[in-house]
């Protein structure tokens, strides 16, 4: 791991306190490390999500799940079809 990823890390572990997201940053950058750590430790890569099922492993961080998978899905990180029937890890 380079310093830049522990280092990165290290900023999105700041965010949480006894596990749970204190707050969603505003900064654009600093919200964009906690996004990819949440899609990382969260969701599994070729595995289908109903909505249901994104909110439920949200939650276990943060109360505001459809802010979260909002912004996930706004930044490419989760994916889903135009009728909203399943999401998927994206890029």
């Amino acid at each position: 791991m380079s310093d830049n990823d522990s280092r990165g890390s290290h900023q999105v572990d700041a965010l949480f306190s006894h596990g749970r997201l204190k707050a969603i940053p505003r900064r654009t950058a600093r919200r964009e490390q906690l996004l990819v750590h949440l899609t990382e430790t969260l969701f599994e890569r070729d595995r289908a999500y109903t909505e249901r099922e994104v909110n439920d492993a949200l939650l276990t961080v943060h109360e505001d799940c459809s802010a979260l998978r909002r912004y996930l899905v706004v930044a490419g990180l989760l994916v889903r079809p135009k009728d909203g029937s399943s999401y998927r890890r994206g890029r």
